[in-house]
């Protein structure tokens, strides 16, 4: 399935070489991360980055501390020790207000199970960073309902997220962290509640968002099918990097 992106979606610029290749300063990258819950060590000193335009995909068994590592580099969990930088920036020296303006402007997130507003329809939901960022209503929305027909949602603008299915839903998700053109997505076992042909149209929209505007993908998933759209794996075990992983 080809992309086409919508005309007036911002596409960052893309720095020299090419996308998914490590040359030059990562977009993101996280050093000696290492955070606690309780009693219960979730990291342990872990080093990753992400290039521009690369899709990595995080893996590992559940608890491995998958899912911390992505909130800690996306700024939702604040790490007890280590950094996190964006575009050379570390993320620790933000103010709170700042970080929630980067996650806002930069950063897209695409969770298992959506996290839509129930109360919003579709179109509103996939409107809602623009509107945050200061688009106006009419533009927002049409910018967002340029995302329907590209994901096969054509005529369920108007629906509530209750009114769709939970595939429907999630792509309407996809197209809410796209749509501001981020520079990093940030991807928490995004096909889980889909089936396999949804996953797989899900999949090549995230491979379309890397190659055409040079985003980064940070992709958790347990699915080696999954996996398999990535430039690269990492394994997370015991809150380690699995030694020999690239």
């Amino acid at each position: 399935m080809s992309i086409a992106f919508p005309s007036n979606l911002r596409v960052p610029a893309v720095p020299a070489g090419s996308p998914g290749s490590n040359a030059g300063r990562p977009v993101l990258a996280g050093s000696g991360l290492r955070k606690r819950f309780g009693q219960n060590e979730a990291l342990r000193g872990v080093d990753v980055s992400l290039a521009p335009g690369e899709i990595v995909a995080v893996m590992g068994p559940s608890g491995s501390g998958k899912s911390t590592l992505l909130h800690c580099l996306a700024g939702i969990l604040t790490p007890d020790e280590g950094s996190v930088t964006f575009e050379g920036r570390s993320i620790g020296t933000l103010s709170e207000a700042d970080r929630t303006r980067l996650r806002r402007t930069a950063f897209g997130f695409v969770f298992q199970f959506g996290q839509l507003v129930p109360e919003l329809s579709a179109v509103e939901n996939v409107a809602l960073p623009l509107l945050l960022n200061g688009v106006g209503r009419r533009d927002a929305e049409r910018t967002a309902a340029a995302w329907f027909p590209r994901l096969g949602l054509a005529g369920k603008e108007r629906r509530r997220p209750g009114e769709m299915s939970g595939g429907e839903a999630q792509r309407v998700a996809v197209a809410r962290a796209l749509v501001i053109g981020p520079s990093v997505v940030f991807a928490d076992e995004p096909t889980g509640s889909l089936d396999s042909l949804a996953g797989e149209q899900v999949m090549e929209l995230f491979t379309a968002a890397a190659a055409e505007s040079g985003a980064s993908i940070l992709l958790v998933t347990h699915e080696a099918r999954v996996a398999a759209y990535a430039h690269r794996e990492i394994v997370v075990r015991d809150g380690r990097l699995s030694a020999g992983i690239a």
